[in-house]
């Protein structure tokens, strides 16, 4: 069974920093592309960055670009996402997400097949 754990949320003040870390279990973590996907109430789920599973390159959305780093570390099955720079408006359920293996990275939600059950980010002005 495939589980997607996020942990490192919290409050932070705006410019501040936060890590999330995603663990894996259930998958062979290096055969998978991974992302990060980030959800206001009421607002569809917005992709945040994604790293593929071939040559850990990235894609990063335009509103976190040169702020937040994903990375992951394939001996500890774990994904990460570093925010530096926060702005109150990075405040969010922020998701960790798979596709099925082989699949290339994406921005599309709709690609991605295993999610985690998010952890809370709030950004205080």
């Amino acid at each position: 069974q495939v589980q997607l754990v996020e942990s490192g949320g919290g409050l932070a003040q705006a410019g501040g920093s936060l890590r999330l870390s995603c663990a894996a279990s259930g998958l062979t973590f290096s055969n998978h592309a991974m992302a990060w996907f980030r959800q206001v109430p009421g607002k569809e789920r917005e992709f945040v960055a994604a790293i593929t599973w071939r040559d850990d390159s990235t894609l990063s959305a335009d509103s976190v670009k040169g702020r937040f780093t994903i990375s992951r570390d394939n001996t500890k099955n774990t994904l990460y996402l570093q925010m530096n720079s926060l702005k109150p408006e990075d405040t969010a359920v922020y998701y960790c997400a798979a596709p099925l293996a082989y699949i290339s990275a994406s921005r599309n939600a709709n690609q991605y097949y295993y999610w985690g059950q998010g952890t809370q980010v709030t950004v205080s002005s």
